[in-house]
């Protein structure tokens, strides 16, 4: 008979109806009368759909998940390598199986699971093979395009973020971002992140998030998990719900492998919460570090450019002109007089002979002028019509004409007339 380590000298109760708070047993045997009763009970065949499998290549065993599909229950099925062999290559995540396995109950961490001899797949799942429909129905639809992605704020003035209540994730990404940047702000919703009320607690808190309008960036955590508790996040109403937000949406469910359909319709995935810290906010150390690197430079260039106009002042102050700038005007008048004088002395030179070919003009006009046959001894006869005689046809004896004189007139009257004849009698 056993006695109770915490009582000495006091038997166990032999049955669990029979413990008491004085007379308790010790965890093991109740693992070892869970063991026991499990034990007896019999092989049987149960259905469901593998939600979770990796292969592990050379392992003596093989583990999968086996989940309902209708109800939020799975449990854990091992079988030898060889039973998956015999199954091929249809049995995959999202096959729909049967399964004969024996439950097996494992005392070290009292946890329960199936024992599987036989595996027989019965078609694709649907859970999986639905949320397959629905990507393809939203990827026709645009939501996944890149040309729909906002960009995120460089320094957003207040942090929505959706986590589950005391979640490792919601230290990680505070922490991580307040070491980053110790101004952050944070507006937090804790909600279920697994089970069936998840997709509407997520999405009515990113609905509330959205209105805020303080709040700049919202970001869903939770620290990865097993590919069923991750389903929640491939419902349409939440996926929608992400794609409809203003505000710029950060997934950082955390599980590499196996991104649910909120990783594809959001803004930015993070691949932990920890790098969603990261990216959400800058770090102010590298800023700072590039602020004083930007002023260095800064301070170089200006100090380049300042020597540069510093040294093309120095260089137009050593020119002639800006040491005397008289000289420049002086040059330009001796230049100017020079020009001048020139120019005077051309106009001078055309003006004489201008004058002198005027004068040669004048005295050829002269010459040939009547006063100046008249000076030469020569005298004008006018009838008294006034008319000039210059034929001795043109008088008769006894007429009266004037004689005109270059310095007057006389009347004289003809005597007679000394015509020349031709061999014909005419006068000529």
């Amino acid at each position: 008979m056993q006695t109770n380590q915490s009582q000495p000298g006091i038997s166990l109760a032999p049955t669990a109806a029979q413990t008491t708070r004085d007379n308790p047993w010790p965890l093991s045997l109740l693992t070892q009368n869970i063991k026991k009763y499990v034990s007896r009970m019999s092989r049987l065949w149960v259905c469901g759909q593998v939600v979770e499998y990796k292969p592990r290549p050379g392992s003596r065993m093989a583990f999968f998940v086996l989940r309902d599909t209708k109800e939020t229950t799975s449990m854990t099925v091992k079988c030898f390598p060889t039973v998956l062999d015999q199954v091929g290559s249809d049995f995959s995540e999202g096959a729909q199986v049967v399964v004969l396995a024996k439950p097996d109950f494992y005392e070290g961490s009292g946890s329960l699971s199936l024992f599987a001899n036989e595996v027989h797949t019965v078609g694709v799942g649907n859970l999986l093979a639905q949320i397959e429909q629905l990507r393809k129905k939203l990827a026709a639809e645009g939501l996944f395009l890149e040309t729909k992605k906002q960009p995120l704020p460089a320094i957003p003035g207040k942090i929505g973020l959706i986590v589950g209540r005391n979640a490792k994730a919601k230290q990680d990404v505070m922490v991580n971002a307040l070491a980053r940047w110790p101004l952050a702000e944070f507006e937090v919703r804790e909600v279920a992140v697994q089970g069936p009320t998840c997709a509407q607690e997520v999405t009515r808190a990113l609905q509330e998030l959205d209105f805020l309008p303080e709040v700049e960036v919202i970001v869903i955590s939770r620290g990865g998990g097993a590919v069923e508790d991750l389903l929640p996040f491939s419902e349409e109403s939440l996926v929608r719900a992400a794609a409809a937000a203003r505000t710029p949406l950060v997934s950082a469910i955390g599980h590499e492998e196996d991104a649910p359909l909120l990783d594809f319709v959001a803004d930015y995935r993070a691949s932990t919460p920890t790098d969603a810290a990261r990216r959400i906010v800058p770090d102010l150390r590298e800023e700072t570090l590039g602020l004083e690197n930007a002023r260095s430079r800064l301070r170089t260039l200006i100090s380049a450019l300042l020597d540069q106009h510093l040294g093309q002042l120095a260089s137009f102050r050593a020119r002639p002109v800006m040491a005397d700038p008289a000289a420049v005007i002086a040059a330009q008048e001796q230049s100017l007089a020079l020009a001048s004088q020139h120019l005077r002395f051309r106009f001078e030179t055309s003006l004489q002979n201008q004058v002198t070919s005027l004068n040669g003009w004048k005295d050829a006009l002269k010459a040939y002028s009547p006063q100046a046959i008249l000076e030469r001894g020569y005298s004008i006869l006018r009838s008294p019509s006034g008319s000039v005689i210059n034929s001795v046809s043109q008088v008769n004896k006894g007429d009266l004409l004037e004689a005109i004189f270059p310095d007057g007139s006389a009347v004289t009257k003809v005597f007679g007339t000394n015509a020349k004849t031709t061999p014909g009698g005419k006068n000529e």
